[in-house]
């Protein structure tokens, strides 16, 4: 076991220096960001999903740290320690490992320690091409490693903003279906409350303080919130802070005084998240399906288009790359376009290698402003048991 042990070690040791070889010779700098993280900045950007799954401990000093459970937020961090503004275009390159909960249990699949190998472009001022070039060099890292053959699947949560933002509905129902957009079914109960004048309707529990809130008037509502509690002997439940429950019932009122979402609003948001397809194909759909609702994206779909274009001219064919509306991966920090590498022996839901486009993630970690960011990492672990034919 242990002689076992050892030449895995080695066999992804090995790998690694191939797949940093090719990062370093396109011109990303080599680093390794620390392991241990301040908790609190961390849990606030990698979205509810990971947040769970993350290992958090306090340190006898009090300060919460947690084990890293990617490398590019660390590598954001790095990037601000050198360059405090963060607008200074960079682009590094790392192999380490990272660590999760993993719900089945430690499996060769996903276990709680992994390593990625990957790279991250900072303040490229051509979006489009920044993309395409982070993912034709993953594709080259992956076929110099010996993969021969692969599934691109490609999304964009730039494009499903825009969508939101040329309709016509509260800038909170915006944020709220945004936020929703990684948990399907939630997403889809969410649009269907925003329909339903009776779902908009205040709680009968809570009607009585939440009729008397006026959403105009925040410092008005505090005051209101906190007697209610009282008079009704209640006290904060778990970590929620009196303005916290304010903000949320605040919400509540604007909602019950809000006009449902039309039919064809919400008819609109729907026919977009079920576009599947081919991805020039689905170019062509989402033209035709954003004509039918007289929505104009022309823009966003012409910076799609270019992307494909300059990934061709890359050498990534996107013939076959399939789009997918809904797909966002599952890391709350992206912004914009993203990708995924499947391969038959691993399956859908353990991806080689996935990235996309962060441009608000280095203000959310310390820069004045957001910055135009887009990376990509390779689980080494599932590459090298796809070229050793172990892979489940």
């Amino acid at each position: 076991m242990i002689a076992e042990s050892a030449q895995r070690f080695q066999a992804l040791e090995a790998q690694a220096q191939r797949l940093l070889a090719t990062f370093t010779r396109a011109g990303y700098e080599h680093v390794a960001p620390s392991i241990i993280q301040p908790a609190t900045m961390f849990l606030d950007v990698v979205g509810e999903s990971l947040r769970a799954r993350t290992y958090v401990f306090t340190d006898p000093d009090g300060d919460e740290l947690c084990l890293r459970p990617d490398l590019t937020v660390p590598t954001c961090r790095l990037h601000l320690a050198r360059h405090p503004e963060g607008a200074v275009p960079a682009r590094y390159c790392y192999n380490g490992s990272a660590f999760r909960y993993q719900q089945g249990g430690d499996t060769s699949a996903h276990p709680r320690e992994f390593r990625q190998a990957g790279i991250e472009s900072f303040a490229a001022a051509d979006r489009e091409r920044a993309d395409a070039e982070v993912v034709a060099l993953i594709v080259e890292a992956v076929r110099d490693a010996g993969i021969g053959s692969f599934q691109l699947r490609f999304g964009d949560l730039g494009l499903f903003r825009a969508l939101l933002g040329a309709l016509s509905l509260p800038e909170r129902w915006r944020r709220r279906l945004q936020h929703q957009f990684w948990r399907p079914e939630a997403f889809r109960a969410e649009l269907n409350r925003l329909t339903s004048a009776e779902a908009l309707r205040a709680p009968a529990a809570m009607a009585e303080v939440i009729d008397r809130l006026d959403p105009d008037e925040p410092a008005a509502a505090l005051s209101e919130v906190e007697a209610y509690l009282e008079r009704a002997n209640l006290t904060p439940l778990g970590t929620r802070t009196l303005p916290e429950i304010t903000e949320r019932l605040l919400a509540a009122a604007a909602d019950a005084r809000e006009t449902p979402l039309p039919a064809a609003t919400a008819n609109a948001i729907e026919s977009y998240v079920a576009v599947k397809a081919p991805a020039r194909a689905a170019v062509r759909e989402l033209n035709q399906l954003l004509r039918g609702h007289r929505i104009d994206l022309s823009g966003p779909l012409r910076a799609f288009q270019r992307r494909l274009d300059d990934l061709d001219d890359a050498g990534v064919i996107t013939d076959d790359a399939e789009f997918s509306a809904e797909f966002g991966r599952n890391l709350e920090y992206y912004t914009g376009f993203v990708f995924e590498i499947l391969l038959p022996e691993l399956g859908p839901k353990s991806p080689l290698a996935g990235g996309g486009r962060y441009d608000s993630l280095l203000a959310e970690v310390g820069a004045p402003a957001a910055v135009p960011a887009v990376g990509s990492c390779i689980h080494t672990e599932r590459l090298l048991a796809v070229l050793q034919g172990t892979a489940a």
